[in-house]
């Protein structure tokens, strides 16, 4: 099995993305991402509640999902919108407020996923207030660790 650690990706202006190497074929991964009901198994920021949950266990574009949160210890529900899905490639979800959380899979090798997860806010409705309360700092800390929870998920001991 080949991990790698993380990486920074340059996705462009207002952009958040790091990638990673897992040991899982990438169809198991894409599995996981496709289906918002399994979105807390590899949750690393802490905020998706797996209660909750409505929507198709496979997401297809433009269905709608809901998922419980926790923010500051304040519970709510969002209803993202699934704007991109491409088989074993790519699953794209935007926020109400125009952000957009994309998952991209590319199969290194059998068994081995490069796994890269973005936060774009470049089409978010206030930009400038993601970046004044550092909601994109506190992003690349989750991502971070989901890819590292990813990895951690399918090393074997």
């Amino acid at each position: 099995m080949t991990t790698s650690t993380l990486k920074t990706e340059d996705a462009g202006p207002r952009t958040v993305s790091r990638s990673v190497q897992v040991g899982a074929p990438v169809a198991e991964i894409f599995a996981m991402v496709v289906d918002p009901h399994r979105h807390s198994d590899i949750d690393g920021s802490g905020t998706v509640r797996d209660i909750e949950v409505k929507g198709p266990h496979r997401l297809s574009e433009g269905d709608k999902f809901t998922v419980g949160m926790t923010q500051y210890g304040l519970p709510y529900k969002i209803t993202s919108t699934a704007t991109t899905i491409e088989e074993n490639r790519v699953v794209e979800w935007q926020h109400p407020l125009g952000h957009r959380w994309r998952w991209e899979l590319a199969e290194v090798s059998p068994g081995t996923t490069k796994v890269t997860e973005t936060f774009d806010y470049s089409t978010a409705k206030l930009p400038f207030m993601i970046e004044l309360l550092g909601m994109q700092k506190q992003n690349a800390k989750g991502i971070e660790s989901t890819l590292t929870s990813l990895v951690d998920r399918y090393v074997k001991h």
